[in-house]
């Protein structure tokens, strides 16, 4: 487990993502169970609700439920740089689960915590196969390990071509305690998916 929750991300840093912060792995195999195209209605930005919740202190995720898209996984896996600076993702084994991207802020810090996963890889469905049942408005409610919940609201949802991921928009630093889920979307190209499906919250408690 990692044991400082001070991480943010330079502008530095963030130039060095913007060619690899997009969520790749998202395929399927010709022998997988078949998967409906994962498309979203990019929606217009919810203003950030008054009043917004008060930051939470560091506490590493390790629960993820989205009732709206019928989402109750964990443990959340530790997700960071791969050898060649990508950004990491779950295995194909690991499809069932969400991982936690740790070089930024813990889910209900001030900051976006960013945690990823699959619509679906070579093996079939994975754990966000109905992303696009979210809509804006709809919660994320992930446990953390002290045992507290932080609670967000979907204030936007955006579909993107991988390279035309928005680096700065999900990584760069908020004034509150904001939430990012990222995974893929699109018809199937080449046996990939050649978008990111981004809901951006916001902590609401």
């Amino acid at each position: 487990m990692h044991t400082s929750f001070t991480r943010r991300l330079t502008a530095a840093s963030l130039v060095t993502l913007s060619a690899v912060a997009v969520l790749t792995g998202c395929a399927s195999g010709d022998d997988a169970p078949a998967t409906p195209p994962a498309h979203i209605a990019t929606s217009p930005a919810r203003p950030a609700p008054t009043g917004a919740a008060t930051p939470m202190p560091a506490s590493e995720p390790v629960r993820v439920r989205i009732p709206s898209a019928g989402v109750d996984t964990g443990p959340v896996l530790d997700l960071g740089l791969a050898a060649d600076g990508t950004v990491e993702v779950p295995t194909v084994v690991q499809a069932d689960r969400i991982g936690w991207y740790t070089k930024g802020v813990t889910p209900g810090e001030r900051g976006p915590a960013v945690l990823i996963g699959h619509f679906d890889t070579a093996e079939g469905p994975a754990v966000l196969k109905n992303v696009a049942k979210i809509r804006v408005g709809d919660r994320i409610t992930v446990t953390r390990a002290d045992g507290s919940d932080a609670v967000f609201a979907v204030r936007r949802l955006q579909q993107v071509d991988k390279g035309a991921f928005p680096t700065d928009e999900v990584y760069g630093d908020t004034a509150g305690p904001e939430l990012r889920l990222i995974t893929c979307g699109g018809d199937l190209k080449g046996g990939h998916r050649p978008d990111n499906i981004i809901a951006f919250a916001n902590l609401v408690r």
